[in-house]
């Protein structure tokens, strides 16, 4: 258990799982419907908290209350940012798993995902949830906290390239977007985009439902909260939206 401040507390879920109805309201509202239905998370999602308990934790408010969810999972990197793939979100989830399972001993801990509820989104909770990813990785020997960012402005300017995005500054020299602004206060680098971090496919009838919105014909859609347009192929009936993320670097 960690104390980070006079109102926030950090328990793993390996000291103590926190309510499965409050972490389901906190995700629910927390991400878009699309985003729920990768098919990398819907493989590995429940070995994620079956064999690395200890990688995922809550932030509790004075009250006892869930105000966060964090996951992360160790993976093998070997501390060169070239390496990192641009499958970025996928790859860390299938490695991580594939690697617990052939008994390969991790050295770097991968965010997954950080969800703060909606009730504390914009009071200042996030970057104590990107400390605590720091805490656990140290607490878990690992020499290095990568992750894989969704920039959480991009989705207004989803025709602007990801290259182009992640060097908009602000007036004082700082990244633009609040995500990787919050990684870069806590210290992270950023290294480069992954440009294939998810692969998220539908069918028309599957993506018109998470979208709330037709797709009449085939074509490039911008859809609500999607980084980049979505490709609709009315005539094969399925939808294709490849999602490009921030690969950022913590030393520790």
């Amino acid at each position: 258990m960690e104390q980070f401040a006079e109102t926030y507390k950090l328990l793993t879920y390996a000291e103590q799982p926190p309510p499965e109805d409050d972490v389901r309201v906190i995700v629910d509202n927390g991400w878009p419907r699309f985003m729920l239905f990768d098919p990398m998370a819907d493989k590995y999602w429940t070995r994620l908290h079956t064999y690395f308990p200890q990688c995922q934790f809550a932030l509790y408010d004075d009250t006892g209350q869930v105000i966060a969810v964090c996951n992360s999972i160790p993976v093998v990197w070997d501390g060169r940012p070239d390496t990192l793939p641009p499958e970025g979100w996928d790859w860390a989830m299938e490695s991580g798993v594939q690697g617990y399972e052939n008994g390969t001993t991790p050295n770097t801990l991968c965010a997954i995902s950080i969800t703060v509820a909606r009730s504390h989104v914009g009071k200042g909770v996030s970057p104590h949830a990107v400390q605590g990813l720091r805490q656990v990785a140290r607490q878990n020997g690992l020499t290095a906290l990568i992750a894989p960012v969704r920039p959480s402005l991009k989705s207004l300017y989803p025709l602007t390239p990801m290259e182009r995005y992640i060097h908009w500054k602000t007036e004082e020299g700082s990244p633009f977007d609040p995500w990787l602004r919050v990684h870069w206060r806590a210290g992270a680098q950023i290294v480069k985009v992954c440009p294939e971090s998810m692969l998220i496919p539908g069918t028309i009838d599957q993506w018109e439902e998470w979208a709330s919105m037709m797709f009449p014909e085939s074509g490039l859609y911008i859809v609500p909260h999607a980084l980049t347009p979505v490709e609709i192929n009315v005539e094969q009936d399925i939808g294709r939206y490849i999602e490009p993320n921030v690969w950022m670097v913590h030393r520790l």
